[in-house]
């Protein structure tokens, strides 16, 4: 008992944990142990910590933490790159099972991949692309004529129009959605800048919005405000007070159609770079869009000085920007500015 008490001590004084049971029991286990404690933490974020420990669990599930090296790490990194995993899914889900390890063990591994620069596997960090004038007709025309969802119209122009999130659109309900002001309100966002943003639905955008509603109001007989705008069922619409799951296969399905490359979210990278290369400033876009980080803001800027430098080529003597002077007189305020500093200079 002695020795018990004193091996208790020095671990509280020098911050180690026991952690001798956890290291006998297996991944699939604390999978979810972790998974529940998770889910109270962090709710926002608990659907994608699920999913990517779904993929460590099929894989190494039966295996015991202690069993766990530097090794299992690298062949659970090929194996899901065979798979056709992208690399940023692959360091989500290897990042995930080594917080499943005790504390000890799993910085042992670390501190060995640190030494060898194999943790994260290299990703590419090219903001995604924005959709031409021309495949956006095509991707709006296909979503248009798509036989089977009817909403898949409405969602391609928020995404594109109001630079919504899937979530955003799908998690959108109807006290949300103003086509009298035409305002649409996010409700819970991805992040905290994001949820209760304001969004002013364009002439475009509010005319679909509207035919859209009248379709919904003859399916359920009205729209209430705590329903939802795009409610679950397949494979027509049944449950108003349930959100839509998935919006993959009809975007898949009109995309293809389209004959256009692109995720949906890509949407979003359009309307943000219209409203770069329409001068809007960067305060502007995290107001209209919610939280873009400093990557996207600095592609952003690169865009709207593209912009900029178009507008500029395409400017003729003739008929110059109405923003700036002529060039010859551009010229005399610039020569009379040096007059002046010169004149100040020779005063004092």
């Amino acid at each position: 008992a002695e020795k018990k008490r004193r091996r208790e001590l020095e671990e509280g004084f020098n911050g180690i944990i026991d952690a001798r049971d956890d290291r006998v029991r297996l991944i699939g286990d604390l999978a979810k142990t972790f998974l529940a404690d998770y889910a109270i933490r962090q709710p926002r974020s608990a659907t994608f910590a699920e999913h990517s420990i779904r993929h460590v669990t099929r894989i190494r599930s039966e295996m015991m933490t202690v069993d766990v090296t530097d090794r299992t790490i690298l062949k659970y990194q090929t194996d899901r790159l065979s798979e056709g995993a992208s690399p940023k899914t692959v360091n989500d889900e290897v990042g995930f099972l080594l917080r499943l390890l005790p504390v000890a063990h799993a910085g042992a591994i670390r501190a060995q991949f640190k030494q060898q620069k194999k943790l994260k596997l290299k990703v590419n960090k090219q903001v995604g692309k924005a959709y031409s004038e021309e495949e956006k007709s095509q991707l709006l025309n296909a979503a248009k004529a798509a036989p089977r969802s009817k909403g898949i119209y409405l969602v391609t122009m928020l995404a594109q129009n109001a630079g919504m999130r899937d979530k955003e659109i799908r998690t959108l309900q109807w006290t949300g959605f103003d086509l009298v002001k035409r305002i649409a309100t996010v409700g819970q966002s991805k992040t905290d800048a994001g949820t209760g943003r304001t969004i002013p639905m364009n002439a475009d955008l509010c005319s679909v919005a509207v035919e859209y509603a009248k379709w919904y109001t003859g399916l359920f007989g009205a729209t209430q405000p705590e329903w939802y705008v795009f409610p679950a069922g397949r494979p027509r619409p049944k449950d108003p007070t349930k959100p839509q799951t998935s919006l993959k296969t009809a975007w898949r399905n009109a995309r293809k159609k389209a004959n256009v490359e692109g995720r949906f979210h890509d949407n979003r990278h359009t309307f943000v770079t219209d409203l770069a290369e329409n001068g809007a400033g960067d305060e502007v876009i995290r107001d209209m869009a919610g939280h873009v980080s400093k990557e996207m803001l600095k592609h952003y800027s690169h865009i709207r000085m593209q912009a900029k430098r178009r507008r500029g080529l395409n400017r003729s003597p003739e008929n110059p920007s109405p923003k700036t002077f002529p060039l010859g007189i551009q010229t005399q305020f610039r020569r009379l500015w040096y007059k002046i500093r010169y004149k100040v200079r020779l005063v004092n």
